[in-house]
């Protein structure tokens, strides 16, 4: 069995640059067009925050799971949150960064935006960033304790093989 790393920070941060930059690209696509700029619906960052929110609460189910009996977690359920995990981390880098890009093609206007303009853009922000930080927590909880399946140098225990599948089939 191999050792889950995390997410790579860089790979984050990359997201959350294109993201920015599809969200320049719509702005100035529209503005040369003389369209008025793009502020994101509502529903978006509250959609965000209730995906953030339902994996906090998954995680935290996991979380007490693995402290109270921690052989009797369901390795499928675990991996199956921490994928949920990782891919929540990219949608708020990517959605966050949207925002951010749409929020800087405001900044070299010579007319400042209104209020129902840019705060729509702002929220889609701060959810996104919610979204990054709840999935990096939930992936952090979803990591096996240590000496669950280590020998006593710290390297992989030969002896234990892979759960039994057919414990699985019958649920």
């Amino acid at each position: 069995m191999r050792k889950v790393e995390r997410s790579n920070p860089l790979v984050t941060l990359a997201v959350a640059a294109m993201g920015a930059a599809v969200g320049l690209v719509v702005q100035f696509a529209l503005s040369s067009r003389g369209h008025a700029p793009l502020s994101p619906p509502l529903s978006l960052p509250a959609s965000l925050v209730l995906v953030a929110g339902v994996l906090l609460v998954f995680g935290l189910r996991l979380r007490r799971q693995i402290r109270k009996q921690p052989g009797a977690i369901d390795p499928f359920h675990a991996v199956r949150l921490l994928v949920t995990a990782r891919a929540g981390q990219i949608v708020g880098a990517l959605f966050g960064g949207f925002g951010a890009g749409l929020l800087l093609s405001l900044t070299g206007r010579s007319v400042a935006a209104t209020a129902a303009t840019w705060v729509p853009m702002m929220l889609v922000v701060i959810a996104g960033a919610v979204l990054l930080g709840c999935a990096a927590i939930v992936e952090h909880w979803c990591r096996v304790p240590p000496g669950d399946e280590t020998d006593e140098d710290g390297g992989l225990d030969p002896e234990r093989g892979p759960a039994d599948p057919a414990v699985y089939r019958d649920r």
